[in-house]
């Protein structure tokens, strides 16, 4: 049966359609209305959050920061980092404690600002912790931040810079900041000889906290407001009745002076990391980067005619072995590692013709650049960081031999000399070693010899390479038989020059000390496809 629509029907079925529309249309309008409240409001949320995690643990205490020196954790990032580079990660993360009323006490971020930046350019992820917060006391979000990054670190290839200013683990949390450290640990073992780690010590730093640093591959310190040490004042008090300062037990000077801990110490924070900006500079990316080159304004094919003046005329007489560092480095920049711990030996960071090169030298004006327990781990440490990463190692040798005495043979010289043996042993960077002065006995060996597969080795005019020194050969030799100095005299003139290792194709040439600078630059680029593997295997095992 057909429907005949009548104007009636049609105004009825229009008028119905029409409320229906209107209907829809108006509860579009109210939920668009809801929606966008939802929005606003969440994103004045995060405005809030975001307010409140750059504030810290708030401005009463950012003023009492600010009161002992030290810089916030987010103005030591800025500083650190090229401006406007920086990325945070997890600012809204809270800790998830509930014991001891800490539900009460959230702040966002915890206590540790997380993420990446580009240094003169390049990328580098850090952490900084905060001391506003808790103290800068570890939680395990405060840990599982630290790990993020250090994962992201090793994925991609670029360094881990961590600035530490932390009362140590947050008690409140129990084993679970235990278990935060021990994340961290493991993550530091894996990613060492990976890419650098370097650790910034800006303020408190006890117990647990310190092994992380320990791990790491440069620890640098602030004067007068960081320490480092595995029990405080008041527990070395309690058990061993010994009263001492927190800077006597474990600040700078202590760690760059007496212990090793630390490689170097600054004045304040801001010298500080502006000095870690210019270290960033000397290493390379990761284990899987060239090191880097830097153009230089110095020209590296000239002479130095004051590298001819450097060496006394009496073999006896102490000269400084920077003076000859500072004359084949690009523009004199040398940066210098452990400059206050083991001073017969000097080790650092500098340049030629741009490229970056480990250097490890004898220092003639400290115990005669004898090798000790503390110059040989010194040494051998900053000799495998070079190997891992790529960096050319210039070793420059004056060394009489190893220190002698009974100090030395009880606490282990055997073994603790061993270790720099077997760096430069495993080393299969381009090695390049030139002897200035005296290069005696076992010591000679050890400072990456020829036999050790140094790749070329030189020797100055004023070299003596022999088995040891004249007087002490013809003691031996001559027992009790007169005319002891007309056989040193002949002794010297056998064996105090650099010919019989010459002869043997020890030495590769004996050079005019104002030409090393520009045979160094030479052989470094000639050196720069080196390709050498040591036999497969899971490790070796280095004397400990």
């Amino acid at each position: 049966m057909s429907v005949h629509l009548t104007s009636k029907n049609f105004l009825w079925h229009l008028k119905s359609h029409v409320r229906s529309v209107v209907r829809k249309r108006v509860g579009e309008v109210r939920y668009s209305n809801g929606t966008e409240a939802h929005t606003l409001k969440i994103a004045e949320r995060i405005k809030q959050k975001k307010s409140e995690a750059l504030l810290g643990g708030g401005q009463k205490r950012i003023d009492a920061q600010h009161k002992r020196g030290k810089l916030t954790a987010r103005e030591r990032i800025l500083l650190f980092c090229d401006h406007d580079s920086f990325v945070e990660y997890d600012m809204f993360m809270e800790h998830t404690c509930t014991d001891f009323g800490m539900e009460k006490q959230k702040f966002p971020g915890d206590s540790v600002v997380t993420g990446n930046g580009l240094v003169n350019g390049r990328p580098v992820y850090v952490f900084s912790q905060d001391f506003t917060v808790f103290g800068g006391s570890l939680s395990s979000v405060h840990a599982k931040k630290i790990c993020k990054i250090m994962d992201q670190a090793v994925l991609v290839g670029a360094p881990v810079v961590g600035l530490n200013d932390s009362g140590g683990a947050r008690i409140q949390e129990g084993v679970a900041s235990l278990a935060g450290y021990a994340d961290i640990f493991q993550r530091n073992v894996l990613a060492s000889g990976v890419i650098p780690q370097i650790s910034l010590i800006m303020g408190p730093c006890a117990g647990g906290a310190v092994y992380s640093p320990a791990i790491t591959d440069f620890t640098f310190m602030v004067e007068d407001t960081s320490y480092l040490f595995i029990t405080g004042p008041d527990v070395v008090k309690s058990v061993t009745n010994e009263d001492v300062s927190q800077q006597e037990l474990g600040g700078a000077k202590t760690h760059t002076t007496i212990s090793g801990v630390a490689h170097k110490s600054f004045a304040n924070d801001v010298e500080a990391i502006l000095q870690l900006r210019n270290f960033m500079g000397f290493l390379p990316q990761s284990n899987q980067y060239p090191a880097p080159i830097r153009e230089s304004s110095e020209p590296s094919h000239l002479d130095v005619p004051m590298l001819d003046t450097v060496i006394p005329p009496s073999a006896t007489s102490p000269y400084d072995m920077l003076d000859i560092i500072y004359g084949i480095v690009d523009e004199r920049d040398f940066f210098e590692i452990m400059p206050k711990y083991a001073k017969n030996i000097i080790t650092g960071f500098g340049r030629i013709n741009g490229r970056t090169v480990g250097i490890v030298g004898n220092q003639p004006k400290v115990a005669a650049g004898c090798l000790d327990i503390n110059a040989s781990v010194k040494a051998a440490r900053f000799v495998r960081f070079c190997d891992a990463f790529n960096i050319p190692l210039v070793t420059l040798v004056d060394v009489p031999g190893f220190l002698p005495g009974v100090t030395q043979e009880h606490n282990g010289i055997i073994r603790h000399g061993a270790k720099l043996l077997y760096a430069y042993a495993e080393a299969t960077v381009p090695k390049l070693t030139v002897i200035t002065r005296k290069g005696y006995g076992g010591a000679y060996d050890v400072m990456s010899s020829k036999h050790l597969r140094g790749d070329i080795n030189y020797c100055w005019p004023t070299a003596e390479v022999a088995v040891m020194g004249a007087k002490g050969a013809v003691t031996i030799l001559y027992k009790g038989k007169d005319d002891i100095e007309k056989r040193e005299a002949e002794y010297i003139d056998k064996f105090g020059t650099p010919f019989p290792a010459a002869q043997r194709g020890f030495i590769d040439d004996i050079i005019e000390p104002r030409t090393t600078r520009w045979r160094l630059s030479r052989d470094l680029d000639l050196l720069a496809t080196k390709k050498l593997q040591n036999p497969p295997k899971k490790h070796g095992n280095i004397p400990l």
